[in-house]
């Protein structure tokens, strides 16, 4: 790691989200220490110091957070596999936060979700709120950061999308399809993050790029891209999850799951806020075509079959 210059800690700093947020706090000078489940995919030769996040030992968290002045948390789960659920998920950030406190970590900054509720009978979206509850509880200065959607770099959503636009001779939509979503591309996110580190203040802001678009609109714009044959179909909502199921099998992964449809129809991925981002979701589509959907991301064998837990 370089001498010199601010410390602060990313969880995940080798995940989607949050290898863009320590990339933008290395460009700004600062030094990055992660916490991570995976210190085995920490590349060679990397400038990141390299903890263990190992939430069975609080002391062992806190001691790797000695000295750090911000924290940038992109730990959660995206879905149920096993004994990791979303109440695993709120229990483990507790401590984090409490590891956090002890340690003296000046601000964290967190990632949660879009109309995240204490409310919500979705899961991830009560988990979500019940995380932000949690940080709110542990008295450090915070900010928490809400996209939607992330795209960009390796972000799977889009590519799998692609990937079966490719390959499939039918693509299903459920309903009309006219449920919209506000993505962000992950750097604009990154820098999102990094200011809200500079910043003092305790903040809730919306992680939001300047395009809403409907999903039927971003399927039509990625088949265009990729130069795809796929008929697109409309087919009530309620086929979508045992659709998903059934390539579920055939994939050995989870594409969507139920609840992640429901909320997607229900527009819990769309918000009005002003856009945090700048990069349009159907520019960046449209200059990716090429290599989108090459290769499948399988979420499953990232995250859940070689080390328990994930990052955003």
């Amino acid at each position: 790691m370089t001498a010199g210059g601010q410390l602060d800690a990313v969880t995940g700093a080798f995940s989607y989200s949050g290898a863009a947020i320590s990339a933008e706090l290395i460009s700004r000078g600062r030094r990055v220490r992660t916490l991570t489940g995976h210190p085995d995919r920490a590349p060679a030769g990397t400038e990141i110091d390299v903890r263990p996040l190992d939430f069975a030992d609080e002391a062992g968290m806190t001691s790797s957070l000695h000295g750090v002045r911000t924290l940038y948390n992109t730990y959660w789960v995206r879905f149920s596999h096993g004994q990791v659920t979303h109440d695993l998920a709120v229990r483990n950030s507790r401590v984090l936060f409490a590891a956090a406190a002890a340690a003296g970590v000046q601000r964290i900054v967190h990632i949660s979700i879009t109309h995240a509720s204490l409310s919500s009978p979705n899961s991830y979206f009560r988990g979500k709120a019940e995380v932000e509850q949690a940080l709110a509880d542990s008295g450090v200065p915070h900010a928490i950061a809400r996209p939607a959607v992330l795209f960009g770099g390796n972000g799977v959503l889009l590519n799998n999308i692609a990937w079966l636009l490719r390959r499939l001779p039918v693509f299903a939509i459920g309903g009309r399809g006219d449920y919209r979503l506000r993505p962000i591309h992950v750097d604009d996110l990154a820098g999102l993050c990094a200011d809200l580190g500079e910043r003092a203040d305790t903040v809730t802001v919306d992680a939001v790029g300047p395009q809403s678009v409907t999903f039927a609109a971003m399927v039509a714009a990625i088949k265009s891209a990729v130069g795809s044959r796929a008929v697109i179909v409309r087919v009530p909502g309620a086929l979508i999850p045992p659709l998903a199921a059934g390539l579920d099998l055939v994939l050995r992964d989870t594409l969507l799951t139920a609840d992640e449809y429901r909320a997607m129809a229900a527009g819990l991925a769309d918000s009005d806020a002003p856009a945090t981002g700048s990069v349009v979701l159907t520019d960046w589509i449209r200059e990716h075509g090429r290599e989108l959907g090459r290769h499948y991301a399988n979420e499953l064998d990232l995250h859940f079959r070689s080390a328990p837990g994930q990052a955003s």
